[in-house]
This record gives structure tokens, sequence and C-alpha cells, in this order.
């Protein structure tokens, strides 16, 4: 049976490989946020969506502008984890289609998450309608693409769906969106899968790199 991304997520929760996460994804994360950010002076609200154990929301939080950071995701386990390392951060656990925030932010980050969804499209557009303020920025980093071929065997050793596109077929997506000013780069920095996925899995001798979609909603600046 085909598993869901959200039950592997809280079983990894369980076992501690959401560490691995972060460890695995720091570098990446780091430069997105500092691209994101770059030149920043106003202060800013921000949510990580499929936060995960809440990492980046802590690690936002210390910015000096950054006024509210928010964490959400479809994992349980990993928001009871973010909420024991974190009591007074800003954590909910709902599917993130359903979910709508309490007021728009500026910033929406997410790291290996869209391709999880069958119609990544539609939550987009929902995170543009629902989530972002007018003059807002999305940044998302992925591994999970075409041009990537070691990671075309994920979806059987995790056991689970997973949506292949292409980095043309994703700017598309994100023009049909809404969203202008679409920008990709790739941070440069190999590593090894089996570091986040694991020894017993068939992809774990293969190297990838972090592959970065980044776009801006209409009429920033």
């Amino acid at each position: 049976m085909i598993r869901k991304a959200t039950d592997i997520f809280n079983e990894w929760a369980e076992t501690g490989r959401d560490e691995g996460m972060k460890k695995n994804h720091s570098s990446a994360v780091e430069t997105m946020l500092n691209y994101l950010l770059k030149g920043q002076k106003k202060e800013f609200d921000f949510i990580d969506a499929g936060c995960g154990n809440g990492w980046v929301v802590r690690e936002m939080n210390k910015h000096n502008l950054c006024k509210k950071a928010i964490g959400v995701d479809g994992a349980k386990r990993m928001i009871q984890k973010a909420v024991g390392i974190d009591a007074n951060g800003i954590y909910h656990h709902n599917e993130l289609m359903d979910w709508v925030p309490k007021s728009k932010v500026a910033f929406i980050h997410s790291m290996e998450v869209l391709y999880y969804f069958k119609n990544p499209e539609v939550l987009i557009k929902h995170m543009v309608d629902k989530w972002l303020k007018p003059k807002g920025k999305i940044i998302s980093g992925l591994d999970f693409y075409s041009e990537n071929i070691s990671s075309h065997s994920w979806p059987n050793a995790l056991n689970t769906e997973m949506k292949l596109l292409s980095i043309d077929q994703w700017r598309s997506l994100l023009s049909r969106c809404g969203l202008i000013n679409i920008e990709t780069f790739q941070t440069n920095r190999a590593y090894r899968a089996n570091e986040l996925y694991g020894q017993d899995s068939s992809i774990t001798k293969k190297e990838f790199y972090d592959y970065i979609n980044r776009w801006r909603k209409r009429w920033y600046w």
C-alpha cells in the first residue's frame, strides 16, 4: 500500500530522522533565506510550509526584523516535536491545503514539500491567494525533479507518491499560479542521499544537488 507522506514524516519524527533532515538541508536553506532576505530593511512575517520539527521557524525568530514566524505541517508528530523544543513558538498541525493563517505574511518558505502533493499547483495557488501579502515572496527548495536523475527512485524507495516535473514545468506551473519574476538556481552543494534517507534505502549511494525554485508574487518591489 502506498504510504502518505505525513505518515512517513511522523515515523521520522519518532525515530529522530528529523534531525538528519535539518543537518542535510541547513546549508541549502541558509542560502535560500539569505537570498530571500537580501536587502530587507522592514519588519516581516514568515510561514514555513511543511515545517517539520520547526528548526527553520526557530532560526527565523532570531532575525531582528522578523516579527512573527509560523510553522505548519501535516505530520502531527513533527508539530509535537516542534512544540516540545520551542513552547513559545507558533506551530499548527494542519493539512497545508486546508489551513489559512489569521493574517497574510510577507514571506513563505518550503523545503522538500511541494512534490509530495498530487497537484502542487492547487497548493501554491492556495498559498498565493490565502497566505501571501500582495507584495510577498515565496521560496522553495526541491531535490526531486526530472533533471535530477538520481532522485527518480525516491517514490519507490519511500513507497509514496511524488510529483515529478522538469524545471521548465515547474516554471510554467508557478506562472499559472499568478507568480512573476520567477527565478531558479542551484546551490552547487552535493551531498549523499544516504545521510538523509538512511542506509536501508535503494538511493543511499547517490549524490544529488539542491534545486531551488524561488519566485515572487505579482507587483513585488
